[in-house]
């Protein structure tokens, strides 16, 4: 059995989660700490949770393609996206950052004001604040999040198909590979992978839960 679609995709899934996390991280806490255009800001971020996953795909392609800017200027780098893992691997984080930017800042705002203004009394940096206060209360939604986007990424299939393509052994995840052979009539092998992938559902939520549960148990 060629499992080189599960291969893909957890590769896939690990590196845009790993960069999702960080600046789901980062964005959310410059947004939370915004004045003014709070809503017009949040409202962008948040376009790839309202679009259909085609649709980011289409938009991917056209910034990325040979025929764009930033297209020939990649191609003469040597720098391939279209139909690379590379490729997968921004079409992840685009449609699965919404999740992990606007789980992070509801996080983040529903931290207790006062713990913050007690640290600022004791002199402590806004960096400090942020590390020893506001992220440690902050955790069980980020990890949640985290792993939400995660499976999001794991299980992404409009926008991966159109940027990467449908190449076995490359580009072919496990929901493309479902895909494609339901297509090319062998459902056997199709309905494997729903239930490999269906696995892999579970038991990320699972873990979850078991988290979220064991963290109020301490608190």
């Amino acid at each position: 059995m060629d499992l080189s679609p599960l291969w893909i995709s957890l590769k896939i899934a690990l590196i845009s989660t790993v960069i999702t996390f960080v600046l789901g991280i980062l964005i959310a806490r410059l947004v939370t700490k915004m004045k003014k255009g709070k809503a017009v800001v949040d409202s962008v971020l948040s376009i790839p949770l309202v679009l259909p996953p085609t649709v980011v795909g289409f938009f991917l392609l056209v910034i990325f393609g040979s025929n764009s800017p930033i297209g020939k200027f990649l191609d003469r780098l040597g720098a391939d996206v279209i139909f690379t893992v590379t490729g997968a691997v921004i079409a992840a984080i685009i449609v699965s950052f919404p999740i992990m930017y606007r789980s992070t800042r509801g996080a983040l705002e529903q931290v207790d004001p006062k713990y913050v203004d007690a640290a600022r009394t004791l002199g402590l940096s806004e960096w400090k604040i942020f590390k020893k206060v506001i992220l440690p209360n902050a955790w069980p939604g980020i990890a949640a999040a985290t792993v939400l986007t995660f499976a999001r990424a794991l299980g992404e299939f409009g926008a991966t198909i159109m940027v990467a393509g449908n190449i076995p052994g490359k580009t072919r995840t496990m929901s493309v590979a479902i895909y494609s052979f339901m297509q090319s009539g062998n459902r056997d092998k199709a309905y494997l992978w729903v239930g490999i992938v269906v696995a892999f559902s579970l038991v990320i939520l699972i873990a979850m839960n078991l988290f979220t549960d064991s963290f109020k148990r301490r608190k």
